[in-house]
């Protein structure tokens, strides 16, 4: 899952996020925002409407 950054721009599916992994700087596509407590890749997602969080597929991996 990517954590929104502070900024007030809002993601939306298919938008370009970068994010920094534990292998350096990591690339993908936004899936899906999640507006609500859930489990997903096996880690639960606290996750609100005030603070959604989302749902993304690596570009290397071609994971979510």
């Amino acid at each position: 899952m990517a954590k929104r950054r502070e900024t007030k721009k809002e993601l939306k599916k298919g938008d370009h996020v970068t994010w920094r992994s534990h292998g350096g700087q990591a690339e993908g596509e936004v899936e899906k925002e999640i507006t609500e407590r859930t489990e997903a890749a096996g880690r639960t997602v606290d996750a609100s409407p005030d603070d959604p969080q989302y749902q993304v597929r690596s570009e290397k991996s071609g994971r979510s």
